[in-house]
């Protein structure tokens, strides 16, 4: 990771935290979370109380890039079925990337088993608010049952991320847009 000299402390810890998390996990330790950020511990625990909520924080800060990238494309393009489409067609093209690891926030979530963790809100924020997206498109869309249709989407979406960020399975042959359409051709979505 390439920190500037011009970074705060906090944000060198945040830039470290969604960089160490993501790519070995949230045991890393502090030690390893200081030394990679180039910030002392005595800093660290001046700026946060624990690593805990760094991950909180990183997890947070990375969220509007998260949903942006996403749901990419001019706000309100397309039907209802494209702009859910598109979310899927731009997993599979994140999952081709080589430091592609699947979903932050359902990794976050896999390895946080305890729901009073600061982070653990986060991320499931951050998988709400895709469900919220498949569920309004869902609506938008005439679907019988949005709320059914939103739970199955973000199976598919969780599951090709999970799997794809674990290299037992590729999503370059468009595998979960076609698994999605076919839901949404079953629920009836325009």
């Amino acid at each position: 990771m390439a920190t500037t000299d011009k970074a705060s402390p906090r944000e060198r810890l945040l830039d470290a935290a969604a960089e160490l998390f993501y790519r070995d996990g949230v045991s890393i330790g502090v030690e390893a979370l200081c030394r990679t950020a180039g910030v002392s511990k005595r800093s660290m625990y001046q700026l946060f109380d624990s690593k805990d909520e760094v991950l909180a924080a990183s997890l947070e800060r990375r969220l509007p890039s998260y949903e942006a990238r996403l749901t990419s494309g001019p706000d309100g393009a397309g039907t209802p079925r494209e702009r859910i489409l598109r979310v899927f067609a731009q997993l599979e093209q994140v999952s081709g990337e080589p430091d592609y690891r699947g979903c932050p926030y359902l990794s976050a979530l896999v390895e946080l088993k305890n729901p009073e963790h600061p982070a653990h809100a986060v991320a499931r924020g951050g998988k709400e608010w895709l469900k919220g997206v498949f569920r309004a498109q869902a609506e938008l869309g005439g679907a019988r049952d949005p709320e059914l249709l939103a739970r199955q989407l973000m199976l598919v979406f969780d599951g090709a991320s999970a799997r794809a960020g674990a290299r037992v399975e590729t999503l370059d042959d468009g595998l979960a847009t076609v698994t999605a359409t076919a839901l949404l051709d079953a629920a009836g979505l325009e």
